[in-house]
């Protein structure tokens, strides 16, 4: 036998039915909204991360610079700063720098070419424009002299001698940093001269 229910029974079980289907495909939304939402959290919880970790390196790597230009600035603030073997620029020959009283001076302790390619024998000063002097030895020559400490890196006052064509010129020479020396020369003011930079060859 057939059992029969109420016509307003039906429409309430149909209505349960249907706000059931709309509280499910709701539910669903919204589940799929917060994984989505989560997912992009975790994506910019994941740069940010990578900022920070960008910003540390960056805060260290600043650090290390302030701490190195304190050390060196303490140690250029040294008049012995200066003191050692210098390699020029060219390569051609090393210059050792030394105190010479209260005074900095430096000589040639080293030549690419010790030798004449003309004579075969060791270079001599035939290039100075006094004749007494064209027979001295280059190695071993004082090629820089007179130089006084002015303080921020900078040693002024003094005079450099050129060999290759037996001129002597003014000359300051500046620290760039431990192992590298700006050594200019000029004729009268330092505008109108040429700046050579030297590299130490035992490196602090």
């Amino acid at each position: 036998m057939y059992k029969y229910y109420p016509i307003g029974y039906q429409y309430d079980l149909y209505s349960w039915i249907f706000f059931l289907n709309i509280f499910i495909i709701y539910l669903f939304i919204f589940v799929q909204t917060e994984i989505t939402h989560m997912k992009n959290i975790q994506t910019r919880m994941t740069a940010m991360k990578a900022n920070y970790k960008k910003l540390a390196l960056l805060f260290v790597g600043s650090l290390l610079i302030i701490a190195g230009a304190s050390a060196f600035h303490l140690k250029a603030d040294n008049p012995d700063g200066i003191v050692g073997v210098w390699k020029t620029g060219e390569g051609t020959a090393m210059v050792r720098i030394y105190k010479n009283g209260d005074k900095y001076q430096g000589k040639i302790v080293w030549l690419k070419e010790p030798n004449d390619p003309e004579t075969g024998k060791p270079k001599v000063d035939k290039n100075h424009p006094e004749a007494a002097s064209r027979s001295r030895a280059i190695l071993g020559l004082v090629n820089i002299w007179g130089f006084n400490f002015k303080g921020e890196n900078v040693w002024d006052d003094g005079n450099i001698y050129d060999p290759k064509n037996g001129n002597t010129y003014s000359c300051t020479m500046k620290l760039q940093n431990a192992n590298s020396l700006e050594v200019r020369g000029y004729i009268g003011v330092s505008i109108i001269g040429r700046t050579d930079t030297w590299t130490r060859q035992v490196l602090r």
